[in-house]
């Protein structure tokens, strides 16, 4: 029988490109979006099933995880990929804005958990891997402590559930990537602004320019991060943590290399 994967966020980039993928590998695929009426790329799979999903509802997230197993019998996997990036001063965002933050990268990833534990502890197994970012274990991009926040966050989630979960046979798994041309730092950006203030104005404008002007050689190819999604969903990889991409695995060795202050100092010195 052919396994069954259940997908946040697949309207665009990374989840829908992974969603594609099981689905040309015989998976049988559930794929979650907030509008997917607007779908018209997926609809085209026969195995590919798609459901309305708003991770910060939980009502939604009830009804699709109840549609899902309803639909195909048994979730096997479950990826909690659906996120945003809220970037800028920490002094202009409001308290909306930072509940947006944590509301879709962190309490999301909660509500599906939740949501799909008593199926899975009755299964007597399944496998949760939440998309996370090499921002979670170091700080690389100054100007964007909420997202940083909220992937420490999510990678503290998932560490302690590893524990909680493991006599039932669920299992957890982090994907920590980088920057790809499929799914780069230009999109799902929201910028924390204010109509007066000026000072950060330098630091705001060079982290910009380099989301803008990415070098292409530190963007990472979206297949490869898929690629290690589908090898920990088929078990071929059982990597606890899997670091994706020269950007994060060059700023990690950096980071292990030195004491905390002097890495720090190294990556301000970049944006003086």
């Amino acid at each position: 029988m052919s396994k069954t994967i259940f997908i946040t966020g697949t309207s665009t980039g990374l989840g829908k490109l992974t969603a594609i993928y099981f689905a040309k590998q015989g998976w049988q695929v559930a794929a979650t979006m907030r509008s997917p009426e607007k779908e018209t790329v997926l609809t085209a799979y026969p195995n590919i099933r798609i459901f309305k999903l708003d991770v910060t509802d939980v009502t939604q997230v009830q009804s699709a995880t109840e549609a899902a197993i309803a639909a195909f019998g048994k979730i096997d996997v479950v990826v909690n990929n659906a996120g945003v990036g809220i970037y800028g001063p920490l002094e202009f965002a409001t308290d909306a804005v930072i509940d947006q933050q944590f509301a879709v990268n962190v309490h999301g990833p909660i509500n599906v958990i939740r949501a799909f534990l008593p199926h899975f502890r009755a299964n007597k197994g399944g496998m949760f891997i939440n998309i996370s970012s090499f921002m979670g274990v170091t700080t690389a991009v100054p100007t964007g402590s909420l997202y940083n926040m909220s992937k420490f966050a999510l990678e503290g989630l998932t560490e302690g559930l590893y524990y909680e979960l493991k006599p039932f046979n669920i299992q957890l798994r982090l994907i920590e990537q980088g920057g790809s041309s499929g799914n780069n730092f230009k999109e799902n950006v929201v910028w924390t602004t204010h109509p007066t203030i000026t000072d950060y104005d330098p630091i705001v404008n060079k982290v910009k320019a380099l989301m803008e002007h990415a070098d292409p050689s530190v963007l990472d190819d979206p297949q490869v991060i898929v690629d290690e999604i589908y090898a920990l969903a088929a078990g071929k990889s059982r990597q606890f943590r899997t670091l994706i991409g020269n950007m994060g695995k060059s700023l990690m060795a950096m980071r292990n290399s030195l004491p905390i202050e002097e890495y720090l100092e190294k990556i301000a010195a970049n944006f003086n």
